[in-house]
């Protein structure tokens, strides 16, 4: 079953973003996940907005999978300096409907 990683990160500090951007994203592949945006353009629409500088989507194959990714030694050194530099929100939903009437996905 697919998950996703939602990353939303207010940063407070950019020191850390060139090198972050420039590797992490291979450390997720390692991990079978990939980007599907890392992306500042953020429209709210509905609701008070939130102070987020960006938010990332990813998919990866399961939450082990998440696991081993945010776990990863190599991934440390990255997830600390975006840690200091920022505030971070990571949360993990899978690909399942909670109301259970959306035919194409299963249900939560």
């Amino acid at each position: 079953m697919a998950v996703y990683l939602i990353a939303d990160v207010k940063v407070t500090d950019e020191a850390w973003i060139p090198e972050y951007a420039a590797n992490v994203h291979d450390i997720v592949h390692n991990h079978g996940g990939k980007y599907l945006s890392r992306s500042g353009n953020i429209t709210t629409i509905e609701g008070e907005g939130l102070e987020t500088t960006l938010v990332a989507l990813m998919e990866f194959p399961s939450i082990d999978a998440v696991e081993a990714f945010v776990n990863d030694p190599a991934y440390a050194k990255y997830r600390k300096a975006r840690q200091d530099g920022s505030i971070s929100r990571f949360h993990i939903i899978d690909d399942t409907d909670l109301a259970g009437s959306i035919p194409y996905l299963p249900k939560g």
